[in-house]
């Protein structure tokens, strides 16, 4: 879907060069994934330490129920 974006010509022109990215749609998706990616991983991060930890749990065991 086309869209105008008003993006700062040298952080788009740093970008392209950096991820040696041929056109500037290129280096607008890469860096778009590259956010979504960073930002699923800060969900994931806050999630350390909020599952509770069960001591007695016999992994092993719980292979050979299978």
């Amino acid at each position: 879907m086309p869209t105008n974006l008003h993006i700062e010509t040298k952080l788009l022109e740093e970008a392209q060069r950096l991820g040696h990215h041929r056109t500037k749609r290129e280096t607008v998706n890469e860096a778009l994934r590259e956010y979504i990616q960073y930002r699923k991983r800060l969900k994931a991060v806050e999630a350390f330490g909020t599952i509770d930890f069960d001591p007695d749990y016999d992994y092993k065991k719980m292979r050979k129920a299978r």
